[in-house]
């Protein structure tokens, strides 16, 4: 078995497969890229037995065969080739790579005992546009929790019926959902996808135009972009109802440039309380004032900012950690945040920054004094 293949283009597939790659996974054989050639196409495998990436390069080669190779060994010696072409020969369980003048020689595994790709049987699907899907988990995906106990909330919700699409992210202090109104589903679909496939697939896709097509069942989804596949478990279970911690009724709203309220949040979060990270909001006519206070150490912020605001003085308090993060993931000059009272969620949303049929809200719950 013999291929010749560019070391930049390989190195390039190698990066992106490697990254789903684990140091001491369940099985020693997912510490290896599989690759298979066949008419002139390396198709390069890795996983972590939950999430599975698949890429493919063309390459100069006749043969066929399969190769498991050592991922951070052929990884560490790709980085240090200039771009040029590179011979890959197969003899028995040794694999040589040949350059101009030089020759390196890699013990190979089995590549019977790495594991079968999952098939998405009985499937359904629906297709996103790269740049879209990858704005959304953007969008969403810092929200999710990290507690194993619930692991529903490790991950991101897609729920889809016949009038748009909400991609939904919480960890129960905040919640954010990103709703898309042209992605329709005559049939109701809830997935719960993990943050790592999702990760992956939103550094992949950023800016792209090309479709993204997602074939799911009840257990595994399988994303195809171009000439990669992404094929992860679905987390099991049923999704708490967001929409019953979502406030409808909110007659205080402010209105306030984006960055000018995330700087004065931040400068505040320097003098918060370590434990609570509270900062306190007291709304009255178009101004608000923004303070802080660790009485441990005898700090404190107190800062008036201009705004529009229209409802009654409300003086509420937020985690200044989960303000700063939110306001970081809008694209917006300008943003309204909508209170019904000091005990409840606030509702933030971007005034500009989407397309026309794309919606972010999220929600914030209240730290109290």
């Amino acid at each position: 078995m013999r291929f010749i293949v560019s070391s930049g283009e390989l190195l390039k597939a190698l990066q992106l497969v490697g990254s789903v790659i684990i140091n001491n996974p369940t099985m020693s054989i997912l510490e290896n890229f599989l690759f298979e050639l066949s008419d002139g196409e390396l198709t390069i495998t890795g996983s972590d037995a939950e999430t599975t990436l698949q890429t493919s390069i063309s390459v100069e080669s006749q043969d066929e065969g399969k190769l498991a190779v050592p991922a951070k060994m052929l990884l560490e010696v790709l980085k240090t080739f200039s771009e040029q072409p590179l011979t890959f020969k197969k003899q028995d369980s040794i694999l040589e790579i040949i350059d101009e003048t030089d020759n390196y020689f890699i013990n190979l595994d089995d590549t019977e005992i790495y594991p079968s790709i999952p098939e998405i049987y009985d499937s359904s699907e629906v297709v996103f546009t790269g740049g879209v899907l990858s704005n959304a988990i953007n969008k969403t995906i810092f929200a999710t929790g990290n507690d194993a106990i619930r692991p529903i909330m490790t991950g991101v919700l897609f729920q889809i019926n016949d009038q748009q699409c909400n991609i939904v992210a919480t960890d129960a202090h905040r919640l954010v959902k990103y709703s898309i109104n042209d992605i329709t589903s005559e049939e109701p679909i809830d997935l719960i996808i993990p943050k790592k496939p999702l990760n992956l697939l939103r550094n992949s896709l950023a800016d792209s135009e090309e479709q993204v097509k997602i074939e799911f069942n009840q257990t595994n989804a399988k994303f195809t972009h171009k000439n990669t596949i992404w094929i992860c478990r679905l987390i099991d279970g049923k999704y708490p109802n967001y929409n019953a911690v979502i406030p409808t009724e909110n007659p205080n709203v402010l209105t306030i440039n984006t960055s000018v309220f995330s700087n004065a949040v931040k400068r505040a979060s320097f003098f918060a309380n370590k434990s609570t990270h509270q900062v306190r909001l007291s709304i009255q006519g178009n101004s608000m004032r923004i303070s802080a206070e660790d009485t441990s150490f005898n700090n404190k912020a107190d800062m008036v900012l201009p705004c529009d605001y229209s409802g009654e003085d409300i003086t509420i308090g937020f985690n200044s950690k989960f303000l700063l993060e939110m306001l970081s993931h809008l694209d917006s000059e300008d943003l309204t945040l909508e209170m019904s009272a000091p005990n409840r969620a606030g509702i933030i949303k971007p005034i500009d920054g989407l397309e026309e049929n794309q919606e972010i809200l999220m929600l914030v719950m209240p730290v109290m004094a």
